[in-house]
């Protein structure tokens, strides 16, 4: 569910939808999610000052807590 949501915001937001791969390693109270996009897309993600990857986190963050878990997301270069 929340792999589904991560990929739908970040697809909406690059120029290379299809690049877009998102992997999920679950452990017993954390989630982590990898991100990986075009090299060209890199950018787009993290935006200035990383204030897009600091909304997409804190909007993961929110879901992820109503089920008592934490989710951190990973940009892969």
């Amino acid at each position: 569910m929340l792999k589904d949501l991560i990929k739908m915001m970040v697809q909406a937001l690059v120029n290379n939808p299809g690049m877009v791969h998102v992997d999920e390693m679950t452990g017993e109270n954390i989630s982590i999610y990898e991100l990986t996009v075009a090299k060209e897309d890199r950018g787009r993600i993290i935006g200035k000052h990383g204030q897009t990857v600091k909304s997409i986190r804190t909007i993961i963050n929110a879901v992820s807590s109503r089920s008592n878990r934490k989710a951190v997301l990973e940009i892969i270069e």
